[in-house]
């Protein structure tokens, strides 16, 4: 399958690509500078429009402004510039900080059908990561703690199961979900890749129910069905994949993240956004609806 490189735009730890249906631009961000990116892929352009404080994660909401998980468990709202580069000056505290992550940060993020947002945070050198779920009315609530790096999160299809990346364990877990309350149960082993290439990273869900591991330091992605077995996986031109996401108007484009942290020197691909088509299309991504 072909693999082309969108954006030569070597992120650090480039992360989290979102696809903007009413814009029809893709955006992805730098972790540690902050850097927000987009990409139009009706002119083959890219182009920053926001650098601040370090970002881990972000949606998109329902009336196309953008939510920023960032560091101790602040939350902001973000209106991207039509043209230019926003800095934190242009941004709405929506969440101040969260008790006991001072010294984290917000790592990867996922809307889910109701428009409530699940977000992980980093280990700390005394603590493991937490799971945390902010509801629209803007509550947050603590799901999960002792998270060895939380990282990609989805639903399935029928919205009765939640993922959620351990990057650190190389598991990928399942939850049974309750769509009307938010709430996740019942944690299972879904994937165990401990003896694989690389660290599962992101996560995205295919219209199939099909889930997508990008696999940081295995230099590609990998497709697990439903029950959990590998049914294909395709390699990436950089070693360190970080994310990954269907998008376009069909939903039918695969774009792939990655990152320079802990690449080689030989890594030309290193912090490139990619893009691959599958045979097998996506879904759209949930918008959050966190009133402000």
């Amino acid at each position: 399958m072909r693999v082309e490189t969108v954006a030569d735009c070597r992120c650090e730890i480039g992360e989290v690509p979102m696809w903007h249906p009413e814009e029809k631009r893709l955006y992805w961000i730098d972790i540690p500078t902050g850097e927000l990116f987009r990409y139009d892929p009706a002119t083959g352009a890219y182009e920053r429009c926001f650098a601040g404080g370090v970002v881990g994660g972000y949606t998109i909401q329902a009336d196309g402004s953008f939510l920023l998980f960032m560091e101790a468990g602040a939350v902001a709202r973000l209106e991207p510039p039509e043209e230019g580069v926003a800095s934190d000056d242009a941004l709405e505290t929506v969440v101040d900080s969260l008790p006991g992550e001072e010294g984290s940060r917000f790592n990867d993020v996922v809307a889910d059908p109701e428009g409530r947002v699940f977000g992980g945070t980093m280990p700390t050198d005394d603590r493991l990561g937490a799971l945390y779920r902010l509801d629209t009315d803007g509550t947050v609530t603590r799901v999960l703690e002792g998270i060895d790096l939380p990282n990609g999160m989805g639903f399935s299809p029928d919205r009765e199961t939640f993922y959620l990346t351990e990057s650190n364990t190389n598991t990928i877990y399942a939850f049974d979900y309750d769509v009307e309350t938010g709430a996740v149960d019942d944690r299972r082993v879904f994937v165990d890749v401990r003896d694989g290439e690389g660290m599962a990273d992101g996560l995205t869900v295919d219209e199939e129910g099909s889930v997508w591991s990008a696999q940081f330091g295995g230099g590609c992605v990998v497709r697990y069905a439903p029950d959990g077995t590998e049914e294909d996986r395709h390699g990436i031109p950089a070693e360190n994949v970080t994310s990954l996401l269907f998008a376009g108007d069909g939903y039918e484009e695969l774009y792939v993240t990655t990152a320079t942290y802990e690449a080689s020197e030989d890594d030309e691909g290193a912090g490139n956004l990619f893009r691959l088509r599958p045979p097998v299309s996506g879904v759209a991504e949930f918008a959050s609806r966190v009133s402000l």
